[in-house]
């Protein structure tokens, strides 16, 4: 059994080639571009890790993490945040999220 990949990021090209490197590895991938549709999705598949992108517009990805961990069908899921921040403010606010 191969492991459910949900990923989340709305910059279509980097879906395109999350969901590329892992479909060559045989992970199951789901993708979302949003916020909204992120949680929707996670509920729906359950996957078995996010790769959840942060600066997002609107529900940015800490946002998402907090939902995420709030809600019991969800807050096993592991959650790895996949950004270009690197201030160890911006680690410690992951960290805080989930």
């Amino acid at each position: 059994m191969t492991a459910r990949v949900l990923i989340v990021d709305d910059v279509p090209a980097n879906l395109k080639l999350l969901d590329a490197k892992l479909t060559a590895e045989y992970f199951d991938v789901f993708k979302a571009s949003s916020g909204q549709e992120a949680l929707d999705a996670a509920k729906e598949q359950l996957p078995d890790i996010i790769l959840l992108d942060v600066m997002m517009p609107g529900m940015d990805g800490f946002e998402v993490c907090r939902r995420l961990k709030a809600m019991p069908e969800t807050e096993h899921i592991p959650v790895v945040m996949v950004t270009a921040l690197d201030q160890p403010k911006d680690r410690v606010q992951g960290l805080e999220a989930g």
